[in-house]
């Protein structure tokens, strides 16, 4: 599986994919509104993705299935790079995973084509196989009657870890996400008001002036005794894989024995969500979910 995940980053030239030139996304965000808005109450990025007013016929107007494949690599390797470093600075303690909201508001019975399920599948394939527990929790908001229908599809494309992360509520989501969220973090759109350019100014301890995600974020520096204990941690996980079977390293060697064994856990991870090289799948959408399939 290894040899397969080299091979997938190699096809999408992952390790240059930051060059990678994206001048429509101002109108791909018209069609298809997303992004990342502020943090929760434990420091995590909050991605929301307006699901219910996508439009797929002006969206590939205005880009290709392919150019959005590469977009959707860029922006998980930006959050791994970028986005989780600022936040666990600001937050003073390690991030490593999201919360979503996929808001389904506005979404009519053209949901159910297969088109829309293509793209759904083409835009969840990506995290689950290849960017895996990036996902800490997902709140899908405003379901219609119909997404019942749509869900019965789209379960078995998940595995049971992904489905557990997911909580399907109705229009009366406000409780259970302000339980995770303060008010004060959540766009104006999921306030009862209207400001179509939040998705798109970003705001975030990653953009703090606004328009830009920051060139540098580190984070925060950990002591020896931090270092010691997380990759005893990451030993001890890595023990059950045959991955790890080596000595205590010297202290000065700590750094980069921990970030040796991260990159072996990513492995892992994508290894147990039974990675297919052939699926290009994608994006942001971090489709991986909590089975609460709760309806109004």
């Amino acid at each position: 599986m290894w040899e397969n995940f080299i091979k997938w980053r190699k096809e999408n030239d992952v390790d240059n994919i930051e060059k990678f030139e994206f001048p429509e996304l101002d109108q791909v965000k018209m069609f298809y509104p997303h992004g990342y808005y502020k943090t929760d109450r434990e420091g995590r990025p909050l991605y929301i993705e307006r699901i219910g007013l996508l439009d797929l016929t002006k969206l590939f107007q205005v880009t290709t299935e392919e150019r959005l494949i590469k977009y959707y690599i860029q922006s998980y390797e930006l959050l791994i790079n970028k986005i989780f470093p600022a936040c666990s600075k600001a937050a003073g303690k390690r991030i490593e995973q999201t919360l979503t909201i996929l808001d389904l508001k506005g979404g009519s019975t053209s949901m159910l084509s297969k088109r829309v399920y293509n793209f759904i599948q083409l835009a969840s394939s990506i995290g689950q196989n290849y960017y895996p527990e990036i996902l800490g929790k997902m709140f899908i908001i405003n379901s219609p009657m119909l997404f019942s229908g749509i869900w019965a599809v789209i379960r078995p494309w998940l595995d049971e870890k992904t489905r557990n992360k997911i909580t399907i509520v109705g229009s009366k989501y406000d409780q259970q996400v302000l339980e995770l969220v303060d008010p004060e973090n959540l766009p104006m759109f999921l306030q009862g008001g209207r400001s179509p350019e939040d998705l798109v100014i970003s705001p975030g301890p990653w953009n703090v002036v606004g328009g830009a995600i920051a060139e540098e974020s580190k984070e925060p520096e950990e002591n020896e005794e931090d270092r010691e204990k997380e990759l005893a941690e990451l030993r001890d996980a890595f023990a059950g894989f045959g991955l790890v079977n080596a000595p205590k390293p010297d202290i000065e060697k700590t750094q980069q024995m921990k970030d040796d064994l991260r990159e072996q856990e990513n492995i892992t991870l994508a290894t147990q969500a039974r990675m297919n090289p052939q699926d290009l799948g994608v994006t942001p959408l971090n489709t991986q979910m909590d089975e609460k399939d709760e309806k109004d």
